[in-house]
């Protein structure tokens, strides 16, 4: 570009140059699409959804894999109910596989205890995921979702400008505070110019269980649906409150979790691979 100030970590174009700056992938890894699932903000459910989105395109035939970036509250392996660790070996860090298939890395795979804490400052974060990408042995791939952290900090700017993504995904909870903050998550893929496929509203309403009503317990959706209208983003699914699900991830069988709400999500990363 005739304007270019050679300064790529502050650019939002996805120039040739820029390209230059993505990480190598294991050499031993063949990865169609990656999509990115992210929030902003901590604690609306965006684990849960990565996991559950990977488990529902696997059933859907897909060889599907996890890279758990959240590296100081990483989840995904409780959630899957993975004990044994990760090992290394002559091609690269070999990921653990789930029930299904669905192959997984995460700082929890490396550490000799699940409950011990990850204390680093950010560029060694970055560093440990990036690691992800470049000595993991992922093999064939059609699909893999990478469970953000929450923020706009050193580790998502590592991310978007390290690894080539194919989409993303946000997640939202009906408050108007938590789509203010997720709101600077789209900001942020916008000006790395990352394609958001669409969001999905987490913890939309809660059932009753003895007449079906939904109640909306944080309130209802006509911001999610205003914000949305505005970025020309898709709500891709919204789902209830759920307590067999919460039930299933503590248990580490999320594989078992049946959420027809996500079929909207999932035909959204399905038609990338078409």
């Amino acid at each position: 570009m005739s304007d270019c100030t050679h300064n790529c970590e502050s650019c939002g174009e996805n120039c040739s140059e820029k390209k230059e700056f993505h990480e190598k992938l294991n050499q031993y890894s063949t990865i169609k699409k990656v999509v990115a699932v992210s929030s902003g903000k901590g604690g609306v459910g965006k684990s849960s959804v990565t996991a559950m989105l990977a488990v529902l395109m696997a059933r859907r035939g897909y060889k599907v894999g996890i890279l758990d970036a959240d590296i100081t509250g990483p989840s995904i392996p409780k959630a899957f109910g993975l004990t044994r660790k990760a090992k290394n070996s002559e091609i690269g860090i070999l990921p653990e596989e789930t029930h299904m298939g669905i192959k997984v890395m995460s700082i929890n795979l490396l550490l000799e205890r699940e409950d011990q804490p990850v204390v680093w400052r950010g560029p060694i974060l970055a560093g440990a995921v990036k690691q992800f990408w470049t000595d993991v042995a992922w093999g064939e791939l059609d699909i893999l979702f990478i469970d953000m952290p929450p923020g706009t900090g050193d580790v998502p700017l590592t991310i978007y400008q390290s690894i080539p993504l194919d989409g993303g995904i946000i997640v939202s909870t009906p408050q108007s505070l938590v789509q203010m903050v997720v709101g600077k998550a789209h900001k942020m893929a916008e000006m790395l110019k990352i394609p958001i496929l669409g969001m999905v509203e987490n913890m939309s309403c809660v059932l009753c269980p003895d007449c079906g009503k939904q109640i909306p317990l944080f309130g209802d959706s006509a911001s999610l649906d205003k914000a949305a209208a505005n970025t020309g983003i898709s709500v891709l699914a919204r789902l209830p409150v759920n307590a067999e699900i919460a039930r299933l991830c503590d248990e580490g069988e999320i594989e078992r979790v049946v959420i027809d709400e996500l079929d909207g999500a999932a035909d959204a990363v399905e038609a990338l691979l078409s």
